[in-house]
């Protein structure tokens, strides 16, 4: 089924980011962090206001469509150097069917037409399907991260990121030629890799 990424942008497409938001995190993470952690981060990170001002300070929403149905959103923000993925969620009947994969593969090109050579996250220590899927995908984890988020929770997280290869060409930042796998790569074996 052909899956489309469409960015976020109405306050139509923002109000169903907000209803997705409380279905998802109301299934997957009660169990993991508890109604009242889960409430207070649906209220304080993923209401409409709050996401229409993420998109105001250049967090770029998508939801995620199979056919006709939307059945996650997720998330992301370019930082220096990195591309900081904060939430793919997809609706439980909708999971290990590959969407997350996809979405995976499409941050991936979202970095690479921005430049940026690493995709990086936070994912809780105890959701260990995601933690298993992100590994999966060739994320590394970095170890732990503690984070405080006010009304007496804390996000606790690993970090993990991945590096991304540019498509071939010049990397922007450093101008060195680099193969289609973004490999650093001398003229010579450029030249022979184009001949095959």
């Amino acid at each position: 089924m052909r899956t489309r990424f469409i960015q976020v942008s109405t306050e139509r497409q923002i109000k169903t980011v907000e209803s997705l938001a409380r279905e998802i995190w109301t299934e997957h993470y009660t169990p993991i962090i508890g109604k009242g952690q889960v409430v207070y981060m649906l209220r304080k990170f993923q209401t409409r206001k709050a996401v229409s001002d993420q998109i105001g300070e250049g967090v770029l929403y998508f939801l995620l469509e199979a056919g006709d149905e939307v059945i996650g959103y997720m998330a992301v923000q370019p930082r220096d150097d990195e591309l900081f993925l904060s939430k793919i969620y997809v609706r439980a009947p909708k999971r290990s069917m590959g969407y997350g994969r996809r979405a995976v593969r499409f941050i991936e090109d979202l970095a690479r037409d921005r430049g940026l050579r690493r995709i990086s996250l936070t994912v809780n220590k105890n959701n260990t399907g995601a933690l298993r899927a992100y590994e999966r995908l060739g994320f590394s984890n970095l170890g732990p991260v503690l984070k405080q988020i006010g009304g007496g929770f804390v996000m606790d997280d690993y970090g993990m990121e991945k590096n991304v290869s540019l498509r071939g060409g010049t990397d922007p930042r450093s101008g060195v030629k680099t193969d289609r796998l973004g490999r650093r790569c001398s003229v010579r074996s450029a030249v022979r890799r184009k001949r095959v």
